[in-house]
């Protein structure tokens, strides 16, 4: 459970490529089998494999964690749809299908995808469990949670992400914004653009820090068996996922994404939102990634389901949200398959 690929280190050459290949895209396109369509993705057109690299911030977890993280197992009494889309399910939720970067061409993440994942979702569930359709501060994780996470905007893990809104809670995005007019505020590639200093004060004065924290009540993990992952998604909301990623990914346009060609760069983070099987009756997970809209699916990839493609199904976890510091009452209904 949890676990990512041990990383291997990019020799220096390797590095300095350019991570769009032509003979990616025809070892893919040229496949029967694969399942989907690689193309030069404008997203990382000038992008090389070391650069590429620096948006994977997904670190493996330590054997605390490891041992300290509960798993949850969902017991099999549903009968689920076939398909099912979180932005459907729930359409006054807009952050649900918010990609981030969609107005900007270039948006720097850098290893921050640990803590956009989480943040995200718990956004989602903070409007599916109370109706407060809010965004919250991706920068307050990557500044304040420090060592516990792992390093920022270089990287953290997942785990610990909603362990930190348990702990410490996690502020409005209009409290501590990650993005300004032009884009990114923090990309946090290093040594340029550092993780930023945690600074508890929000940008806007009539906004108080501690009360626009919002929390978890608890952080876990999923069951690898994808029926756990589905009612989970089904009954409390979008998860966070963590998984390896090979070069072909980044050439990643449409289809079910599943490993054809190319060597391992690191771990990457994202938000699954749902479940369907395509056309060829391929079975898959659909997520809603953070590399903006000139990549993938309009900014969404689908990968393959039930097979722990990529390590997927082994790196599920999520939690619940807090009615601590809101002016609402708790609806039991909603948490009656937690923890």
């Amino acid at each position: 459970m949890l676990q990512v690929v041990a990383e291997k280190p990019i020799s220096e050459a390797k590095g300095e490529t350019a991570i769009l290949q032509e003979s990616i895209i025809k070892t893919v396109n040229e496949n029967a089998k694969a399942g989907w369509k690689a193309a030069f993705n404008p997203r990382f057109s000038n992008f090389t494999v070391s650069q590429f690299k620096r948006l994977l911030g997904v670190k493996p977890p330590s054997e605390g964690d490891l041992k300290s993280v509960p798993i949850l197992t969902h017991p099999k009494l549903m009968d689920l749809p076939k398909e099912f889309d979180a932005r459907t399910a729930w359409p006054q939720c807009s952050t649900i299908g918010r990609i981030h970067g969609q107005f900007f061409h270039l948006i720097g993440h850098c290893g921050s995808c640990w803590a956009f994942g989480a943040v995200e979702s718990l956004s989602d569930r903070f409007c599916i469990h109370y109706g407060l359709n809010i965004s919250l501060s991706v920068n307050d994780v990557l500044a304040c949670c420090g060592f516990l996470c792992g390093d920022g905007c270089n990287g953290g893990s997942p785990i610990s992400a909603w362990r930190y809104f348990v702990r410490k809670g996690v502020v409005t995005e209009k409290c501590d914004p990650y993005f300004d007019n032009i884009g990114c505020s923090h990309p946090g590639c290093e040594p340029t653009y550092p993780t930023p200093q945690c600074n508890t004060k929000c940008v806007k004065e009539n906004l108080l820090w501690s009360e626009s924290k919002h929390f978890g009540v608890d952080a876990y993990g999923l069951s690898w068996d994808p029926y756990s992952i589905m009612v989970e998604v089904y009954k409390n909301g979008p998860v966070e996922v963590a998984f390896s990623v090979y070069e072909d990914f980044a050439h990643y346009k449409s289809g079910v994404y599943k490993h054809v060609t190319g060597n391992y760069v690191g771990g990457h983070a994202a938000k699954l939102i749902g479940w369907g099987t395509s056309e060829q009756g391929e079975d898959y997970w659909l997520i809603v990634n953070s590399w903006n809209r000139g990549w993938g699916d309009d900014g969404y990839f689908k990968i393959r389901r039930g097979t722990n493609e990529c390590g997927i199904e082994f790196n599920v976890v999520a939690g619940l949200p807090s009615a601590r510091n809101l002016n609402v009452e708790l609806d039991a209904s909603f948490l009656d398959a937690s923890m």
